[in-house]
């Protein structure tokens, strides 16, 4: 089997899908990379969303928070459209609605927030300290050769993003995961990003969808998959805090607060390896058992 592109041509895949074509002052066009994939990965297109959202404000204010809504799955043989609205330019802050659309229909739509930098107040919480480095905890590759049976699930999932979980990931066959109240993964871009700040705010977003709902079934010891659950992102919320790199480890300690009604809420903080909380994430997906 052709395994999918890795290290840096899969980052300029992903560099490739954010650099959206301007259609005019207010629009944008973008793509979606032919994986086999039945929808389009939804860090995908809230980081589009975002990248549109950025290209019209100016560039000394960066973006600390959005909050987007997957409202119908993403075509990925289509183009996507995302056209912004101006919603105000402040003094300090700017922000944005990004709404992209596929075949006449919104399918997502996100409003962010961006602020010229200032100084304040600064503190934050430790991040945890009983933690491997990410060069001691197993690579995905090395995931997949215990599980070849599931190889393809890490055929569809993106490249871009060197993702190490220090317990064990949500698409493990069932019976193989124990319940933890706790996920840990260790996060970076799998190659080099130009030092654009949003480049690097849309790459976050990017990988920040990619594991987040993983929380919700860590809690139950549940898997993706047949025998398991199915699941699709409901909406999803970043604020960042401190300047940081996309392409440099981050650590996503997560949990879930809740799950009811088919629905299960989880967050994240990421920690740069040197302690610093760099963003945090809240995310709630559409949750429904499979069977196997």
């Amino acid at each position: 089997m052709t395994l999918p592109l890795q290290g840096q041509a899969a980052v300029d895949q992903l560099l490739d899908l954010l650099d959206l074509e301007q259609v005019d002052a207010a629009s944008f066009r973008g793509e979606s990379p032919q994986t086999g994939a039945q929808r389009v990965f939804g860090g995908q297109v809230a980081g589009q969303a975002l990248v549109a959202a950025g290209r019209t404000v100016e560039p000394d204010r960066q973006v600390h928070s959005l909050h987007g809504y997957f409202v119908r799955p993403g075509d990925p043989t289509e183009p996507i459209t995302f056209t912004v609205e101006t919603i105000r330019d402040g003094r300090s802050f700017s922000v944005r609605r990004s709404t992209a659309q596929q075949h006449g229909k919104t399918i997502f739509f996100m409003s962010a927030s961006f602020q010229t930098p200032e100084t304040g107040l600064d503190h934050f919480s430790p991040a945890p300290t009983d933690v491997p480095a990410p060069e001691d905890v197993p690579t995905m590759l090395d995931w997949v050769s215990r599980y070849p049976d599931r190889r393809s699930l890490f055929k569809a999932s993106p490249q871009a993003v060197d993702v190490r979980y220090v317990g064990v990931p949500g698409w493990v066959p069932p019976g193989d995961r124990d319940a933890q109240a706790q996920q840990r993964v260790w996060m970076r871009i799998n190659g080099k990003l130009p030092d654009d700040p949003l480049i690097h705010a849309c790459a976050l977003v990017y990988a920040s969808d990619m594991s987040l709902l993983d929380a919700v079934l860590s809690t139950h010891g549940e898997v993706w998959g047949p025998g398991g659950v199915i699941g699709a992102s409901l909406d999803h919320a970043v604020w960042m805090h401190r300047p940081f790199r996309a392409d440099e480890w981050f650590l996503y300690d997560s949990e879930s607060p809740s799950a009811s009604g088919a629905r299960g809420l989880a967050n994240g903080r990421m920690f740069t390896r040197d302690g610093r909380h760099i963003a945090s994430a809240v995310q709630e997906g559409l949750l429904r058992r499979v069977g196997g």
